[in-house]
């Protein structure tokens, strides 16, 4: 973590993407011209998710293809793990060695069923600082997306909700915001990974007005400041 500058990510694996918010940001990223694979443990999964998104790509020269996770993690410049928190541990036990140096996206939120609106966060303060301290310094951990539905990734809007990105080191902070712009919205620089506890915390109470509200796809936006 003693880059000074911002990485240029080509290749981006969506770890555990078969899920709708993975499934959301591989669309995105394909649609920006970058070269995406879904992982998963299956390779017939992983493949499947590919085809939907395949078949929903307009430009047939844009693709997403599917492996399985340690050979995805293996392939990218960039990892992206989107699985839910009870299955974050596990997955960063088979990738640890091949995602070692690179910069990880963590979309992860300690959610714990059946009281999904409470924020509750584990005992080193947020699933991106569990993953922080797992993985270790060479690999900078960044929170991103936790705050975006999936509803508004998957459809072909503009998405008129803003992403907070905190994390390990300014320059994979400004990597991520990057992909964010890519992904056609707004990041803002929330700094060090400490902060992540106020993104992913957000994420139960913006579950929480969708349930109040019969919504589904509440999210924030960052006012009063320039770009």
């Amino acid at each position: 973590m003693t880059e000074e500058s911002p990485k240029e990510i080509k290749k981006i694996a969506v770890l555990g993407g078969t899920g709708k918010e993975g499934k959301g940001l591989a669309y995105r990223w394909a649609k920006a011209g970058l070269e995406v694979v879904i992982g998963s443990r299956a390779i017939e999964k992983a493949q499947a998710a590919a085809d939907e998104l395949n078949e929903k790509l307009q430009d047939k020269k844009l693709f997403i293809s599917g492996m399985e996770n340690p050979a995805a993690a293996a392939w990218c410049d960039l990892a992206v793990l989107t699985v839910p928190y009870t299955a974050q541990m596990p997955m960063l036990e088979s990738i640890k060695d091949q995602v070692a140096g690179k910069i990880m996206i963590n979309v992860t939120v300690p959610l714990v069923p059946p009281k999904v609106t409470k924020v509750q966060m584990p005992a080193a303060g947020s699933a991106a600082q569990e993953a922080q301290n797992f993985l270790g310094e060479q690999t900078p951990v960044v929170a991103a997306f936790q705050n975006i539905s999936y509803e508004r990734l998957l459809n072909d809007e503009e998405v008129n909700c803003d992403v907070v990105v905190c994390g390990t080191g300014k320059a994979a902070r400004q990597t991520v915001i990057e992909l964010v712009k890519k992904a056609g919205m707004i990041g803002w620089d929330g700094g060090v990974i400490e902060n992540s506890v106020v993104i992913e915390g957000m994420t139960s109470i913006l579950i929480g007005l969708n349930k109040q509200f019969e919504g589904k796809a509440a999210g924030i936006k960052i006012t009063g400041i320039k770009e």
